[in-house]
């Protein structure tokens, strides 16, 4: 494996790093100010201007759906190890990847709909997705049942004539409270009566279908993520035509694992970018701050965590790119337990890091003049986001168990007391 980035990647690196320095960094405050007025006026979902000003700037850098592979609809998509480098750039700040279209759920979606819809539905929605004129959101997670078994799952889609009519109640619904958000791609049952992994399909939903409504918004640590948000949202007796159905009933857990591999792998690729943020921050603040007559950058326990910290953000980087290379060469089915360890490394790595650089602040890492309070909510929340750390654990044991079961010859004898 060879992870030295081409001269096309480090060309784009350079163009997105020099956009981010000219227009995001400087605008990050503005970004939060933007919304606290809109809160202030009684509304804070209301798209940010400055998020839609930088959009066309983006596409004019040639910094737009990077991350959309072998797609003829976005040429200009990247293999997953080509665009790792570009996407943990735009981890560095929470509302980046929106400006190069290159955010969840969408991304999620358009790589949904790209692989498993028909042409007349990647025309009516794909297409604006990646114009980035509409938003959209993923409808899996439920709050009656634990979803992280996803055969749980109680969403009833029924076929009737022409039509299936969905019933159900979803939470976690990421985008939903977004007045951009057009269209949902739902999980549910069509067969209840199935095999355990056949009972469930996917199936596009207009945002605007009667019967349905958004019932609330759900904080993280108390963040409501405005103007994208976190929604419950209950749909009843919600009609659709039948030839939304993608890929045809029973196929939904199928899609799941195609959707959710490279949601996995952009979600530790954003991961790294955030803890080389707070890396750096915790050693800026660490060099400027003296306590006891000395910087306290000079007290070993903080010698000890920089270390530390450098260590672990390169063990995650080399092991989401060593993913990220099975991914475009082997296939997501392979490399599912490379996308288990780095769901699993990513967050947590992340976590220790931005706690350890809110221990640097102070009381200010926990305050809203730095960004570490919100990156620990957001990172936090991913070791639940797209299958829970325990999930992922399960998965890549049976996996090694299986490996080690299958190995041919005697793995030798226990050493005992005596022996």
């Amino acid at each position: 494996m060879d992870f030295e980035y081409t001269p096309k990647v480090k060309e784009m690196q350079a163009r997105l790093l020099a956009f981010m320095d000219e227009h995001i960094y400087p605008n990050e405050a503005r970004f939060f100010e933007e919304i606290a007025e809109n809160r202030a006026k009684g509304n804070a979902w209301v798209p940010t201007k400055i998020v839609e000003e930088l959009k066309p700037k983006a596409q004019a850098a040639g910094l737009w759906n990077l991350f959309l592979p072998k797609s003829t609809r976005a040429p200009q998509g990247l293999s997953n190890l080509e665009y790792a480098p570009m996407c943990e750039i735009m981890g560095r700040v929470p509302f980046a990847a929106e400006i190069f279209n290159c955010s969840a759920p969408d991304t999620g979606n358009m790589e949904t709909l790209e692989r498993y819809a028909s042409e007349e539905l990647k025309d009516t929605w794909l297409e604006p997705l990646l114009r980035g004129e509409i938003r959209s959101a993923f409808l899996m997670t439920e709050p009656d049942v634990a979803s992280s078994d996803a055969t749980n799952i109680e969403c009833e889609i029924r076929r009737d004539g022409d039509e299936y009519v969905i019933n159900g109640r979803k939470w976690w619904s990421s985008g939903a409270g977004d007045p951009r958000c057009a269209v949902y791609i739902v999980m549910g049952k069509t067969n209840p009566d199935a095999g355990r992994h056949e009972q469930q399909s996917m199936i596009v939903v207009p945002a605007n279908t009667p019967g349905i409504t958004v019932v609330r918004a759900l904080s993280v640590f108390g963040y409501d993520d405005a103007p994208h948000g976190h929604m419950e949202v209950v749909l009843k007796n919600v009609r659709v035509p039948a030839e939304n159905i993608l890929l045809g009933e029973g196929r939904g857990f199928e899609i799941a694992q195609g959707r959710l591999g490279p949601g996995r792998i952009h979600h530790c690729m954003r991961t790294i970018g955030i803890a080389e943020r707070a890396l750096e921050l915790m050693c800026k603040r660490l060099n400027e701050r003296v306590a006891f007559g000395r910087e306290v950058a000079r007290q070993t326990v903080w010698q000890e965590r920089i270390a530390e910290s450098r260590c672990m953000i390169e063990q995650a980087r080399l092991l989401t790119l060593k993913a990220a290379h099975m991914m475009d060469t082997v296939g997501n089915k392979v490399a599912k337990a490379e996308i288990a360890m780095i769901k699993i490394v990513a967050p947590n790595m992340a976590c220790q890091i931005i706690d350890w650089a809110i221990q640097a602040h102070g009381g200010g890492g926990v305050s809203q003049d730095f960004p570490l309070a919100y990156a620990y909510a957001h990172q936090r929340t991913l070791r639940l986001a797209d299958g829970p750390d325990e999930v992922h654990r399960n998965s890549l044991a049976k996996l090694e168990l299986a490996k080690q079961l299958a190995m041919p010859g005697d793995l030798g004898m226990p050493i005992t007391r005596g022996s």
